[in-house]
């Protein structure tokens, strides 16, 4: 548990030294993975942040007004809000991306030791 609670505290302190907070990193990430290829609708995105619609409505607000993402109406319901990537989006997310992926890589051998002796119990 310690050393996930590490990686966390990476993750957040990540997410801020790029100018997010950590759930508006999350929020991108949720964009990114989900179902409908690249776009995510404001349902989608408060079941997997585990928000409230209106929450999750004002955080994309701040994200729109950082530029990182854009909303569009939904072709097939114009009553659905789609929310995208933008490019910025895209490019703050790959870089969040990367240096998660150094972190997790730092912490390899550890998590695996983790993992060894957990899966050695009876």
């Amino acid at each position: 548990r310690f050393a996930l609670r590490g990686f966390l505290s990476f993750s957040e302190t990540a997410a801020r030294a790029v100018g997010l907070t950590p759930r508006q990193h999350q929020a991108l990430l949720a964009i990114k993975a989900a179902s409908g290829g690249d776009t995510a609708t404001m349902s989608q995105l408060a079941d997997f942040l585990i928000l409230r619609h209106n929450s999750t409505v004002g955080l994309i607000d701040r994200l729109a007004a950082a530029k990182l993402v854009e909303r569009t109406t939904d072709p097939d319901d114009r009553r659905r809000v789609l929310v995208r990537l933008t490019a910025a989006g895209e490019r703050c997310l790959a870089d969040l991306s990367a240096v998660h992926f150094a972190e997790l890589e730092r912490i390899r051998s550890e998590l695996q030791s983790l993992l060894d002796r957990m899966n050695a119990r009876p």
